[in-house]
Formats: structure tokens, C-alpha cells, sequence
């Protein structure tokens, strides 16, 4: 009799692989958001006051030659400017970064170009001393 024939154990695989395959997007999602914007700056400075921020709505980073790089691509004082100038600068949320060999006078440029654009709220990149 059909009725009473013991069938054999099934693995269903299909929902494993859905978990597995949500895991996957999770994870490569969250080392995305850990990741600098451009990848440039590979030595911040470190302070021992250093606080966390939320993420800025713009990132401006200082190369060691001096060069501006915001929002993929290398920019001018008076282009950095600009772009602060189009954003709405009264909310706009600045970060800069450079890596521990910028100098003092290539970091006050970059300030001058931001306030010129109107932006108040201007943040340092540091890491957290040891």
C-alpha cells in the first residue's frame, strides 16, 4: 500500500543557500561602510580626543602634494569652493582628512576654501591614539 511506504529524509537546500546568499550581501555591506570614501588617506594623524562623528555629507581630503580630492576627483581651492557653494552650506557637514605628512599650511587652505564656500560645520579626520 502506497499509504504507509516510509519515504526517505529530505535536506532542503534552497533555503540554506537563501540565508547563505543574504549573509554574503550583509557582510560585503558592512565592510563597504568601513572603507574611507576614496581610499586615498592610509595614515591619519592620531589624537588622544579624538570623537566619533557621523559620516559627513562631504569629504574633503588633502594629498600629500597639496591636491584637494573630493567627490572622485581632484579639485582647486576655488573648485572645493564651489562645490561647498552648491550644497547647501548652512547644514553641510564638512570632513577633512590628510594623512600625517600634510602640513599645517596645506590643511588652512583647505579650511579657507570650505569657509568660503559657507560651510560652518567642519570636521578633522584623526585616529584614536593608542
Amino acid at each position: 500500500m502506497r499509504y504507509f511506504e516510509t519515504r526517505k529524509a529530505r535536506i532542503e537546500i534552497i533555503p540554506m543557500i537563501d540565508i547563505m546568499l543574504f549573509l554574503l550581501v550583509f557582510f560585503a555591506m558592512m565592510t563597504l561602510r568601513m572603507i574611507p570614501t576614496s581610499g586615498h588617506i592610509s595614515k591619519l594623524p592620531t589624537s588622544s580626543t579624538s570623537i566619533k562623528m557621523p559620516p559627513p555629507k562631504l569629504l574633503i581630503e588633502i594629498k600629500e602634494d597639496g591636491v584637494l580630492y573630493a567627490e572622485g576627483s581632484d579639485k582647486t581651492a576655488e573648485q572645493v569652493t564651489l562645490l561647498v557653494k552648491s550644497k547647501n552650506p548652512s547644514e553641510l557637514a564638512v570632513t577633512i582628512a590628510g594623512s600625517d605628512r600634510v602640513n599645517l599650511q596645506q590643511l588652512m587652505s583647505a579650511i579657507d576654501a570650505v569657509k568660503r564656500g559657507g560651510a560652518i560645520q567642519i570636521g578633522l579626520a584623526a585616529k584614536q591614539a593608542q
